[in-house]
């Protein structure tokens, strides 16, 4: 077929994806190769592609596309998270639009109506991974709520149970007020708020005196319990195990000793409220005080409830927290108790979905004994047995790990896997696979009720490597396929999804889930802010597909992405790459148009001519340094190794030296040129597929006919014996004199079209051959009237020294001398003032440690610019002799 004049991504990926999919070319039955096997982390059935997962799963469709181009037998493993609470909160909302709530409806039906949702709109971040060219196996799509992913997961929590490592307990969560569940970390963010510090004085129960505390969070001081100071604190000292009457309730707390107390802090003493915050939940265990003990002031809707003690004043009960801070601060006023207001800008925790502010919470829940499983975990990393890339990561890992707490995995939520417990009417709990089987272990014939609440979806997606491929059945997918060679992921779920996976790997299977875990950053804008909606600086990717295509995106992510940075988007880049795309499609149009189609040989053709020997051995330099790229996970240097490659040596240079050949400008070799070209061409396609998969496809189809898909090609096996000094040595003499010409030129103002004669002088008898050998290309691509070894005319000429000889183009008659000197000499004086001002900037501590990192950035870059430009101007004014 002629390939089309205009590229057209949008028309290419509307063909092939399809036809790739439907005939199983994701999938192809491999069962004697070697396994490769990754997983897509599942993103949840709500979402929506964002740029974040773009990155995710270029850099895993180009591991997973070179590895099926290396014969082997390469499995994606692809699905989608029943996500809880945003599903929940999506279906939830769309029947507050109808009247109705899931109260109104009842659990069985609210989850079937949540089913019928994710029937008809759960599909969408499926459809955009699709955009992108991901080549999953979607014959065998997972949902971890689906019933062999269920399956697991009951049987995981069994398990676990049974071990003596999966218990109830009552314990601080994260508390959303609005959907009524406690949270994980994840789901929290952090905010800086403009907030109060309102210093309270709490006095002697004798009466002698008083001591000052501060708090964020004033109405949480009707469930103090103690106040804290540190022992070596002199000020306290003698206060430790005196008693301390609480304004308001009138509850007696004691003064205990507690490092956590910062003496620089404040007045050095600290209010301990057990049943409503962290630190101080273990504050108050270190001065043994029981959970079951300790106090709470809230309800499940964060407002006020009696305490145990009953001393909570009756007008206060069942006020909503933000009432009822303003009203004890007035009884606080009134008492005498309030010291002083201060301002200050606090971190405050909101649920990232409710948008509410969060609270610690004492409730009952479900945990896990993540300290046991954590041990192993860590000793996997420690020992090498799991390869953290890139390695800074690991001493994260660790600092999680070595402090890891008990980890809450229950959510009261109607939607997920129903916990499998059972409760009789005593409150005794049977842990079971199902009811009958919880009958047993109650003796039969006794009324059970099941527990309400749901599972935390980071406890079912733990289980992703192992559950997907059909555990708890001993399968021979699972034989075969586990652990994984690799997983990757953004960092930031490195401890909720990563570490986890790797504790119940370790547990269930006695064997790591992946042999590698990679970790990227984050995408950020084009100045390295974070992309936020409320700044307005998100980026859409399936708009830059739209755009510009997604191989453009592909190859752009893959290009930014290096080990331990995070990307800074730029626009321009990905249309940058747009262009790189275009360029190849042009080559391949200029290689069918000079009747060079597609290689009869997976071997280099033999060749004769110095150009086609370099450009085989460039090739197979290429292909070395893509394999050393891609073993170490360096996605930056195997993109822009095959670019430069492409562009430079491919397009650039290769084309533009075998066109005397191709046109017949008396030059032999014809026959031997379109064998190289095209074989060239095939392997260029070939190891650039992983990255843009749709443009190459097409241009394998339309470069010849062809037996198989790209797709399904082979990677080339590279041969050192192919490497050739000699040819390289000439090409790059002969690319190196044509550069400096053309830069001469260029920078001198000679006209485009002005042919030069040029003169050669201390030149050896090797380089007068390789200038007659080239003259051609001389000709057409320096725009050289004859290369002499005469003496050259008197007047001014420019020159330049390539290798042993100096070249000498006269220019007399051909540019106005004077003026070139006048306008070299202003442009070079410039650009040094402009360099030496921005580096006296530059040496300025004011500047270096005052300004925002990107101007500093754009300074040193400007710096070096404007240094490269004087240097380049002194250059030609030298050549002018």
């Amino acid at each position: 077929m002629t390939i089309d004049k205009t590229f057209d991504p949008a028309a290419i990926e509307a063909r092939w994806y399809p036809h790739w999919e439907t005939n199983g070319r994701f999938r192809p039955e491999r069962p004697d190769a070697d396994p490769f096997t990754i997983v897509i982390p599942p993103p949840n059935v709500t979402g929506s592609l964002h740029i974040g997962h773009a990155l995710d799963v270029t850099l895993q469709d180009i591991l997973v596309r070179h590895a099926r181009l290396k014969g082997k037998d390469a499995l994606w493993v692809v699905g989608t998270d029943h996500a809880g609470i945003a599903t929940q909160m999506v279906v939830e909302r769309n029947l507050a639009s109808e009247g109705l709530t899931r109260a109104d409806m009842g659990r069985e039906a609210f989850v079937d109506r949540i089913w019928d949702w994710k029937a008809e709109s759960g599909g969408a971040i499926t459809s955009q991974l699709r955009r992108i060219g991901v080549s999953c196996d979607w014959a065998n799509e997972r949902f971890t709520m689906d019933e062999g992913f269920s399956r697991a997961v009951t049987r995981v929590f069994v398990d676990l149970h049974e071990q003596g490592l999966l218990y109830r307990d009552k314990r601080l969560v994260n508390w959303d007020p609005h959907f009524k569940t406690a949270i994980s970390d994840l789901e929290v963010e952090q905010r800086e708020v403009n907030g109060h510090f309102w210093h309270l004085r709490y006095p002697l129960e004798d009466g002698s005196g008083f001591v000052s505390v501060a708090t964020t969070r004033p109405e949480t001081m009707l469930a103090d319990m103690a106040v804290a100071v540190n022992p070596q604190d002199a000020r306290y000292q003698a206060l430790i195990g005196r008693k301390l009457r609480l304004p308001i309730t009138g509850r007696l707390i004691p003064i205990i000793a507690d490092d956590h107390a910062d003496p620089e802090l404040g007045s050095g003493a600290v209010k301990i409220t057990p049943g409503h915050d962290f630190n101080d939940f273990e504050v108050g265990k270190r001065a043994g005080i029981k959970a079951a003990d300790m106090l709470n002031m809230l309800d499940a809707a964060a407002a006020i409830c009696q305490t145990a003690d009953g001393l909570i004043p009756a007008d206060l009960i069942g006020m909503d927290r933000v009432s009822a801070r303003a009203a004890i601060v007035r009884m606080l006023d009134q008492a005498g108790a309030l010291e002083r207001i201060e301002d200050r800008a606090i971190q405050q925790p909101f649920g990232d979905r409710s948008g509410v502010v969060i609270e610690p919470w004492l409730t009952e829940q479900w945990y896990v004994d993540a300290a046991t499983l954590a041990a192993p975990a860590l000793e996997a990393v420690r020992s090498g047995a799991i390869r953290v890339v890139p390695e800074t990561w690991k001493k994260t890992y660790y600092h999680w790990l070595e402090n890891i707490q008990p980890w809450c995995v229950s959510r009261q939520l109607w939607w997920g896997h129903q916990i499998p417990a059972w409760y009789d009417a005593a409150g005794n709990v049977y842990v079971a696979e199902d009811e009958a089987a919880a009958q047993v272990q109650a003796g039969g014939g006794v009324a059970l009720t099941r527990d309400a609440d749901v599972l935390d979806t980071w406890f079912s997606s733990a289980l992703w490597p192992f559950g997907t491929l059909g555990w708890p059945e001993d399968t021979a997918k699972l034989r075969r396929h586990y652990p994984l060679d690799v997983l990757i992921s953004g960092f930031d779920i490195l401890f909720f999804w990563d570490a986890r996976m790797v504790m119940q790997g370790l547990h269930f299977m006695n064997e790591v889930p992946f042999k590698t875990l990679y970790l990227h950053g984050l995408v950020r804008d084009a100045n390295g802010a974070k992309m936020s909606k409320s700044k307005g600086n998100t980026v859409d990717p399936i708009g830059l597909i739209d755009r510009y295509g997604a191989d453009a995106l592909r190859f752009t992510l893959a290009a930014m992405e290096s080990q331990g940075r995070d990307i800074k988007l730029d626009e321009k880049r990905v249309e940058g790459y747009r262009n790189f795309a275009t360029k190849l499609w042009n080559a391949a149009r200029f290689a069918q148009a000079n009747g060079i189609g597609a290689s009869t040989t997976i071997d280099p053709p033999a060749a004769d001519l110095a150009v086609n020997r370099w450009i085989i051995a460039e090739t197979v330099r290429t292909v070395q340094a893509l394999d050393l790229a891609l073993a170490d996970l360096r996605y930056d240097e195997a993109a822009n190794t095959i670019y430069h490659f492409v562009w430079a040596s491919f397009c650039d240079w290769y084309l533009e030296l075998i066109k005397p050949v191709l046109q017949g400008e008396g030059a032999e070799g014809g026959e031997e040129t379109r064998a190289v070209a095209g074989w060239v061409l095939d392997q260029i396609l070939i190891v650039l597929h992983p990255f843009m998969p749709f443009v190459t496809e097409e241009l394998w189809h339309a470069t010849g006919d062809r037996s198989h898909d790209l797709i399904l090609a082979r990677w080339p096996m590279v041969d050192a014996r192919a490497l050739d000094p000699a040819a390289a040595e000439e090409i790059e003499w002969l690319i190196k004199l044509v550069s400096e010409i053309r830069t001469a030129r260029a920078e001198l103002n000679v006209p485009p079209g002005a042919r030069l004669p040029a003169f050669v002088r201390d030149c050896g008898a090797a380089t007068l051959a390789r200038l007659e050998r080239n003259a051609p290309v001389l000709a057409r691509l320096a725009r050289i009237d004859g290369v002499s070894a005469d003496a050259p005319p008197p007047g001014c000429s420019a020159q330049l020294v390539v290798g042993e000889a100096t070249y000498i183009l006269p220019l007399e008659g051909v540019i106005d001398l004077a003026a070139e000197r006048a306008r070299l000499l202003k442009g070079a004086e410039t650009a040094e003032k402009e360099r030496d001002a921005l580096a006296k900037r530059l040496g300025s501590p004011g500047f270096v440690e005052k300004a925002k990192p990107e101007a500093i950035e754009k300074a040193r870059a400007d710096h070096d610019e404007r240094s490269a430009d004087a240097a380049r101007l002194r250059a030609a004014l030298a050549r002018l002799g």
